[in-house]
């Protein structure tokens, strides 16, 4: 039994040393080789956070907490799902900063924006009745029930609903991504990157936003259509008419 055991153990060792060796011998063996591999490295390094550097140096500047944010007519509060049909915590962090612009009048309508593609599964409607319960009146919220990301959300807000200047409500892990893309899709936008506990779901979401930045430089260069877009609202209009009235 000993000697299958050292026998296994020296295989193993093999094995690692037969890897090592074809690792070793795959790299560059002159200095010109090993001088366009670091060369090709820098490059992929910088073509990778080329997406970020881009995010950051077009939203960084827009981005404001609740209580120094610009006045805005319409706040815009992205989905971040639901548990047994409420809204998640971190979702809910963002209504209650939606609902403190309005309270604080920093707003006058609110427009949800999430996923509304199964029967049992309804973000804006969820996010509708928390902002209710919260004090913000029936009338001056506005439902997307097609924002299936974010740049769904923007070009939506933009297109469908007439929206040119807002105020962006979600974490700050994903604030920079919403100002840049809705920035993109041609509104004039600033972010309120709302509080959240750094736990497991934090850090998640901003290492997720790393590899987002890519899609997100595509989306803003090559502008796609939503996956629906569907025929002018005017539901935001309409909740403005009311409040000046």
């Amino acid at each position: 039994m000993r000697l299958k055991r050292r026998g296994a153990a020296a295989d193993g060792r093999g094995g690692l040393a037969r890897t090592a060796a074809r690792l070793r011998s795959s790299l560059p063996r002159t200095r010109r080789g090993q001088r366009r591999a670091v060369q090709g490295l820098m490059v992929a390094c910088v073509l990778g956070l080329a997406p970020a550097t881009w995010m950051y140096s077009v939203a960084d500047a827009r981005v404001r907490t609740a209580a120094d944010a610009p006045v805005r007519q319409v706040a815009v509060v992205f989905g971040a799902g639901l548990w047994d049909g409420k809204p998640s915590p971190y979702l809910a962090n963002r209504l209650r900063a939606a609902a403190e612009l309005y309270r604080d009048k920093k707003v006058k309508v609110v427009l949800v924006t999430g996923d509304n593609s199964r029967v049992e599964y309804d973000e804006p409607d969820a996010m509708r009745t928390f902002l209710v319960r919260h004090g913000v009146p029936d009338s001056r919220i506005v439902s997307d029930f097609a924002g299936f990301d974010t740049w769904d959300s923007c070009v939506r807000a933009k297109k469908i609903f007439g929206v040119d200047r807002a105020l962006l409500v979600t974490q700050g892990f994903h604030v920079r991504r919403a100002i840049a893309l809705c920035r993109a899709a041609g509104i004039d936008a600033y972010g309120v990157g709302v509080d959240a506990v750094h736990d497991v779901t934090w850090y998640y979401g901003g290492t997720r936003e790393i590899a987002a930045a890519g899609k997100a430089a595509l989306d803003a260069l090559f502008k796609p259509d939503p996956h629906f877009l569907g025929p002018r609202e005017q539901g935001v209009e309409t909740a403005l008419a009311a409040d000046a009235r």
